[in-house]
């Protein structure tokens, strides 16, 4: 099942790249209406992995329910990591307009609903970081 979800090993190397070096003072001018949000979540296992792939299905319409821009999901692609780690991009127009979109995410109905009806099996390690992206960055 999460075969058909992985991508390759570069594009993943590509999502931890540009948080590396975007947090550096990148030139930022071309895209300063947009900041990524790029969350990674470790799972104790495939089963936890798999649960929140098909967690994340339904998370994503909520997403864009709610005016959180998807850049891209991805799991990956080789072991040991292709086990139990998956990542997300978001667009947000700026720190605190994210803020607000989190606030009214952990606020949304259906989401709390879908937490309590869907929880991935054990703790997920979650972590995001804020990433600008650069001048030459494609603009999607």
């Amino acid at each position: 099942m999460v075969r058909q979800y992985r991508m390759t090993a570069g594009l993943l190397a590509l999502a931890f790249g540009v948080g590396y070096f975007a947090g550096r003072e990148a030139p930022v001018a071309a895209q300063s209406n947009r900041l990524l949000e790029i969350r990674t979540y470790v799972t104790p296992d495939k089963a936890g992995l798999d649960a929140l792939v098909t967690r994340m299905r339904s998370e994503s319409k909520i997403f864009d329910r709610l005016g959180m821009k998807s850049v891209a999901y991805l799991v990956a692609a080789e072991p040991p990591k292709s086990d139990n780690t998956f990542i997300y991009i978001l667009s947000h127009q700026n720190r605190e307009v994210a803020k607000e979109n989190w606030s009214k995410f952990g606020a949304d109905p259906e989401w709390k609903e879908l937490r309590s009806s869907s929880a991935p099996t054990g703790q997920l390690k979650i972590e995001s970081v804020f990433v600008n992206p650069t001048d030459f960055s494609p603009v999607k």
